[in-house]
C-alpha cells in the first residue's frame, strides 16, 4: 500500500496487512506521518511540555453509570 506523509509528501510503501494499513483504510481521519516526520512532532511536544506552559488536555473516558 502506497502512503504520503502529510506533512512533507513523502511517498513511502507499507505492508497492506500491517495495522497502520488498516487504520487508514478504516478511518479516513487517520493521518500518516513518516517516521522523520513523527520523531521531529514526538520531540517537540516532548520539548514545550517540559517548559511547563504548554497543557496536553487528554479526554477523560466516561464511566457508564449501568455497569
Amino acid at each position: 500500500m502506497q502512503v504520503k506523509c502529510t506533512l512533507c509528501d513523502k511517498i513511502e510503501d507499507i505492508e497492506d496487512y500491517s495495522l497502520k494499513a488498516k487504520r487508514l483504510r478504516n478511518r479516513r481521519i487517520y493521518m500518516y506521518l513518516c517516521t522523520p516526520c513523527y520523531e521531529r512532532v514526538e520531540h517537540k511536544t516532548k520539548k514545550r511540555l517540559d517548559t511547563g506552559k504548554f497543557r496536553l488536555y487528554r479526554e477523560n473516558k466516561k464511566v457508564d453509570q449501568y455497569l
